[in-house]
């Protein structure tokens, strides 16, 4: 077998391995909530998941990227294009042990924190601590405070205003068919923005950021009204009784949503180095950019549904179940909350986290009944596995090359 193709075969594995652990880990981001609150089952979840990470890592995942992972450091001091592919394969192969250790103790960490990590870690071995962007490192510290900050406070304030207006009210279920319309506008609001504003699809199809605002308002609109006239229908079938029923609809449409998003944004944490390995096998040459082909974005889009679909139950349990009681009303602030934040945060050049984000938001909507209502022991140990994600994955991966290139 020629090396070239050994290259090719045996980083696809690995590849595929990575974005196997992306799916086991991150499928808590989008479906936590709503098992938590028994919107949909456990096996609903993971089945809705996985399809719509595939979906949107395979037609929706940007089809350039970074050679390396967020611009992480510099590839030409790295040495020949053998040390880098070496590298990039070490990167890979120590953030997939450690997101495959912490999936197993149920907790929730960043895919892309830990691919950075790995990162720092082979380019320290391969080429010091000059080549390493430290303002990215900083600003990766700086995403453990603001993402889940953030997203916390946001759906926070959105409970306690759903508290106010709805649920202390009266006619608490007249009031949300009254309120839905908003609620249901302002979420496909945040979901078409998300889409079509500074995204690989909206710049496929050309969409300037005005027209962004436009298409996005108007698609409010529009599902707001068929929002309500669902809503309006269901209750006079009997279907809906009372304003969780009206919540766990949303709360659906927002869970499918992040799973969505999840899918076409961390597919790049499994496949752009495997990319960038690709080219250099190829070309012999370090490109500063690198074309993913779709048959790539595929295997990233399998691995992580069948990472969802075989491990992801072990961190939904944790961030829908141990940090704090979920009802339909709260996971939806949690899902509006963890979408809103990534959403403002990402277009605004903010590092953020949607794992981050989505702890956060749950622990910001418990904290809305009180500082009992948070196990903060639990929160503690997944603060500590954020903390420790970037040099565990940055030992592991320079334990791993020094291995392989004493073996090359």
């Amino acid at each position: 077998m020629e090396i070239t193709t050994f290259i090719l075969i045996a980083t696809a594995i690995v590849g595929f391995y990575m974005a196997w652990n992306i799916g086991a880990n991150d499928v808590a981001n989008s479906m936590a909530s709503a098992v938590g609150a028994k919107a949909i089952t456990l096996r609903q979840a993971v089945i809705i998941a996985g399809v719509l990470t595939f979906v949107g890592a395979t037609f929706v995942g940007t089809h350039v990227t970074d050679t390396v992972r967020k611009g992480i450091l510099n590839p030409y001091e790295m040495g020949t294009p053998m040390v880098v592919i070496i590298a990039f394969s070490s990167a890979l192969l120590g953030a997939s042990i450690w997101i495959f250790i912490a999936t197993w103790k149920g907790l929730p960490v960043s895919t892309t924190h830990s691919i950075v990590g790995a990162l720092v870690g082979t380019g320290l071995i391969s080429g010091g601590s000059s080549i390493i962007h430290w303002g990215k490192i900083w600003g990766i510290i700086a995403s453990w405070v603001i993402s889940p900050l953030f997203s916390a406070i946001l759906a926070f304030l959105v409970f306690t205003v759903i508290k106010k207006i709805i649920l202390q009210k009266d006619k608490s279920t007249l009031m949300a068919k009254r309120y839905s319309p908003y609620f249901i506008g302002i979420t496909f609001f945040i979901i078409f923005m998300s889409l079509f504003l500074k995204t690989p699809l909206g710049e496929r199809l050309q969409i300037s950021t005005s027209n962004s605002v436009l298409f996005s308002l108007i698609g409010a609109c529009l599902t707001g009204y068929i929002g309500y006239s669902i809503i309006n229908i269901l209750t006079k079938m009997g279907k809906i009784q009372d304003v969780e029923q009206i919540f766990r609809v949303l709360q659906v449409l927002t869970s499918c949503y992040v799973a969505f998003a999840h899918g076409s944004n961390d597919v790049a944490n499994a496949i752009g180095p495997l990319a960038a390995i690709r080219s250099i096998a190829i070309t012999g040459e370090i490109g500063t950019k690198v074309q993913i082909p779709l048959n790539l974005l595929a295997l990233g889009g399998i691995g992580i549904a069948i990472g969802i679909f075989t491990w992801g139950y072990r961190v939904i349990k944790t961030v829908g179940f141990r940090i704090t009681e979920l009802t339909n009303t709260r996971g939806f602030c949690v899902d509006f909350g963890t979408a809103t934040s990534v959403l403002i945060a990402s277009k605004l050049g903010l590092p953020v986290s949607t794992t981050h984000a989505a702890v956060g938001a749950v622990v910001g909507v418990g904290l809305a009944r009180g500082f009992d209502a948070v196990d903060f022991g639990v929160v503690k140990n997944i603060v500590i596995s954020w903390l420790v994600t970037l040099p565990i994955a940055a030992g592991i991966s320079a334990i791993i090359f020094k291995l392989l290139v004493i073996g090359h």
